[in-house]
């Protein structure tokens, strides 16, 4: 690395105090006393973690909640989603070739990555995908605001986040991320791969060599830090993370991801792979999303490195078909068990262009992404033809807005 290139500790923390200052000046907004007093209360817990007064004072003066977060919390799509209308959203063609130019764009980056972490360059840009559309969508809600309020404001898991919130504090002081630019989703994850502040302190690292380690500026630095995170999470190097496999009929065994056997004892069951090919050597899990009828894998402990950056097996599948798409491998060949499937972002988006034509209000740009506004549209439209009214974005529901 060169010197010239480096930044001194002393200079970011400078830079980041300025910074903090200008972010200080943006607060004016009074805080809930109840929320407050709960803020206030950390002040030791973060002095503890090594924030400094002048850092906390300045991240928390006139902080407020964000009620979205919490409702944002109750609803997630990785588990409240069918699988093939989760898939079906994320692995979609668009993705595919959006992914492929990415991978054009950012070769250097994801050649030095891959060399340094053994990660495939084509799992590190399906993380970033899934996570961030390829940089597309970091969300916008203050990193800062959104942790506070998952602390004080009657989380589930409460106790996790405010653990998150005393490490974003300690990111902000270091001068990494620019507290004007600490935005990400409702659970405070941020940047290109969107870290949460415990994986940033653990794992980031300076892609690029200028000094900083930046995953909200820098997709260097962000598939850098994705390829150390899946190897510290137990990615081995030239191992699948797995492949659909066929079941004899009427397959009654064992599955699951932790109940892993040898490839012998699943062959032995009359399971194969879906090519043909032999199953090879190894342990895996056999993952059944959908049940002994729909599409099954055997999934290696690599899937168990993607499985950790989100604990959800549709997230992780997601990822793991999205790399492969990306190599140039088919898609799922095993139908969901469903007479209507799931849509893609260009069908979803022609459903809200032609919601909007017939005069529903969806509250928005036309972007694929189904909203409340949407799903109340979505509603109305099937109790008005005679449909199950679930607001689910379907197949049936696309050809009925075409007649």
């Amino acid at each position: 690395m060169s010197k010239m290139r480096v930044v001194s500790r002393g200079r970011r923390e400078r830079r980041a105090a300025y910074a903090l200052t200008a972010f200080a000046l943006c607060l004016a907004t009074p805080a809930h006393a109840d929320f407050a007093a709960c803020v206030a209360g950390l002040r030791g817990a973060a002095a503890a973690k090594g924030v400094s007064a002048q850092t906390f004072e300045a991240l928390t003066r006139d902080l407020q909640p964000n009620p979205d977060v919490l409702k944002s919390e109750a609803y997630q799509p990785e588990f409240k989603t069918a699988i093939w209308d989760y898939l079906a959203g994320l692995v979609d063609e668009e993705r595919v070739e959006d992914g492929r130019a990415a991978m054009r764009e950012n070769a250097a980056a994801l050649r030095a990555a891959e060399g340094r972490y053994g990660v495939p360059a084509t799992v590190m840009t399906a993380v970033w995908g899934v996570e961030s559309n390829f940089g597309r969508n970091f969300g916008n809600k203050p990193v800062i605001q959104s942790l506070a309020t998952l602390t004080c404001e009657g989380s589930r898991r409460a106790g996790y986040y405010r653990g998150e919130l005393l490490n974003a504090m300690k990111i902000v002081q270091s001068g990494d991320i620019d507290p004007r630019d600490f935005n990400g989703s409702w659970a405070g994850a941020f940047g290109h791969t969107q870290f949460m502040p415990s994986t940033f302190l653990a794992s980031a690292v300076d892609g690029d060599g200028d000094g900083r380690r930046d995953i909200v500026h820098d997709a260097a630095d962000a598939l850098a830090s994705t390829g150390n995170y899946l190897r510290k999470a137990g990615w081995h190097q030239g191992m699948t993370w797995g492949f659909e496999v066929r079941l004899p009929e009427g397959y009654a065994g064992p599955s699951g991801r932790t109940r892993k056997q040898p490839m012998s004892a699943w062959a032995s069951r009359g399971i194969a792979r879906i090519d043909g090919r032999p199953l090879g050597e190894g342990t895996a899990g056999l993952l059944l999303p959908a049940g002994p009828n729909g599409p099954a894998f055997l999934v290696t402990k690599n899937f168990d490195a993607i499985y950790g950056y989100n604990a959800a097996e549709s997230y992780a599948l997601a990822i793991a078909l999205l790399s492969d798409r990306l190599r140039g491998l088919p898609g799922i060949q095993t139908p969901w068990p469903t007479d209507d499937p799931g849509l893609s972002r260009a069908d979803r988006r022609e459903v809200q262009t032609r919601l909007q034509e017939r005069g529903y209000d969806i509250a928005g740009k036309i972007d694929g992404v189904i909203g409340d506004k949407t799903r109340e549209a979505i509603v109305d439209f099937q109790q008005r033809n005679g449909m199950r009214s679930d607001g689910r974005a379907s197949q049936s529901v696309l050809t009925a807005l075409r007649r």
